[in-house]
């Protein structure tokens, strides 16, 4: 018998509590230590670093998750497609969805870290970085981390989606927080130890190379050890997939995709207008944002971890299951996101003086900055909710409908409009706003969609048995 199928029954008879806290809070802690390490550069440049050398991280930011935009249009695509499969009982689609992304992935990030050797000065400007004081070293920053080291920062990522498919939540959350925990001990010994004062931007990004290449090979490591015990139907062999595999699982990812380019763009037109009010303005609203992505990732892990078991119950038309799932994270991510509001909002200053103790007027700006961000969080954490429930059962338009919302569509026209009403802060509130209104709208669509899809069913796909010596 196929040891996978063992994992089955925490997707299908396990109490749904359980089921949410053991693929959801690995991930969770894994999101978190993501962006403490995100923060960490942050935090140890602020220690030496002037106002350019902060803002030349911050602007890089979107550049750098670009990758995670490409890790999640591969990534969380494969994952809906896999858990759907496994729910139907089709394991040679997962089998082809997960060759499919670990190689789509790869060649997707080799092409973008291309393209941002190439274009590396335009590239810089366009994200913000166009000051003298500030482009040398976004330049620099930006060739270490995405073009030398952007393969494995992407598949990094995308082996951790493929781990959470089969519900090994635990293993994938030990190989993103083994990157995050490398990183942060790495920063101050290439910043303090082996690079000269000066040279802090470069040694962050060699030591943000350095952890995710160790995290990939943990992955590579963790896959053929499950692989040799026959306890996994996914593979990383190149494989011809289906047509139709290669559509759903692009289709099912392009919302997270776009998600995370869209709101990467809506943080580079942010940090562009930012730029008008000057260089403290600028490392203000950068140590804001990594501030303030702390409670979106507690809610992007939550969604991210309970995505298998939504797509897996609603294959198996076990409706009820997949509404509890959705009950009890969606308002777990709610209540989480809360009390990180309410921290930031209180311990602003203190929050902000972590990482620029240096600054002045810079901390006055990240504090107010950080105030207004936060209160998006509790909104944001339902539509996240919904954008995963809806790429879970394969619904990928209204799961894009509420991406694009969320970041493109509404807070970038915001932006300009707002700043006409406060130049400084208008800019900043378009994040908050829009937030609010795409949870009304995830409401209204989800409403919509239980009314319709949220009765039980009978599985009408027969299991299939998997040939060991496919793998």
């Amino acid at each position: 018998m196929d040891k996978s199928l063992k994992r089955e029954s925490l997707f299908s008879s396990a109490p749904v509590w359980e089921a949410v806290a053991r693929l959801a809070l690995p991930t969770i802690v894994s999101q978190v230590i993501l962006v403490l390490y995100n923060m960490a550069d942050t935090f140890f440049i602020g220690r030496n670093g002037t106002d350019a050398m902060i803002t030349a991280a911050a602007v890089c930011m979107p550049a750098f998750m670009i990758l995670s935009a490409i890790s999640n249009l591969f990534g969380i695509g494969a994952v809906g497609v896999i858990s759907r499969a496994n729910g139907a009982g089709n394991p040679e689609k997962a089998r082809d969805a997960s060759s499919f992304a670990f190689w789509g992935c790869f060649a997707a990030s080799a092409l973008y870290g291309l393209l941002c050797l190439l274009f590396r000065n335009p590239y810089v400007n366009l994200l913000g970085g166009s000051s003298p004081s500030v482009h040398g070293f976004a330049a620099g920053y930006l060739f270490w981390t995405v073009t030398a080291g952007g393969i494995v920062t992407a598949e990094n990522t995308l082996m951790g989606h493929l781990m959470r498919a089969e519900g090994r939540s635990l293993a994938a959350s030990v190989g993103i927080g083994l990157g995050g925990v490398l990183n942060i001990l790495l920063d101050p010994l290439f910043m303090f130890v082996i690079f000269p004062r000066g040279e802090e931007v470069k040694a962050a990004a060699l030591a943000t190379l350095l952890s995710n290449l160790c995290a990939f090979l943990y992955f590579l490591i963790a896959h053929f050890v499950v692989k040799s015990r026959g306890e996994t139907r996914l593979t990383l062999k190149i494989r011809k997939a289906g047509s139709d595999t290669v559509r759903e699982v692009l289709a099912t990812g392009a919302p997270a995709c776009l998600m995370t380019f869209c709101e990467n763009l809506s943080y580079a037109i942010l940090d562009n207008l930012m730029a008008r009010n000057g260089v403290p303005a600028q490392a203000g609203i950068g140590v804001a944002k990594k501030i303030n992505m702390l409670a979106h990732c507690i809610v992007r892990g939550m969604s991210q971890g309970v995505l298998p078991l939504i797509g897996f119950t609603y294959a198996a038309g076990m409706r009820r299951r997949m509404r509890s799932a959705v009950r009890i994270s969606a308002g777990g991510s709610i209540v989480l996101a809360l009390l990180c509001t309410g921290v930031s909002f209180t311990f602003a200053i203190p929050l902000v003086r972590l990482f620029n103790q240096n600054g002045g007027e810079s901390i006055v700006y990240g504090a107010e900055f950080l105030r207004i961000l936060c209160l998006g969080g509790p909104f944001s954490a339902w539509a996240y909710a919904c954008i995963s429930i809806f790429q879970g059962v394969g619904r990928s338009k209204s799961s894009l409908a509420l991406a694009l919302m969320r970041k493109g569509a509404l807070d970038i026209p915001l932006m300009f409009l707002l700043r006409l009403v406060s130049p400084v802060y208008g800019i900043v509130a378009a994040t908050p706003a829009a937030d609010m209104v795409v949870c009304l709208a995830a409401a209204l669509l989800y409403a919509r969609f239980v009314r319709h899809h949220g009765a039980d069913k009978a599985r009408t796909a027969p299991a299939e048995i998997p040939d060991p010596a496919d793998d």
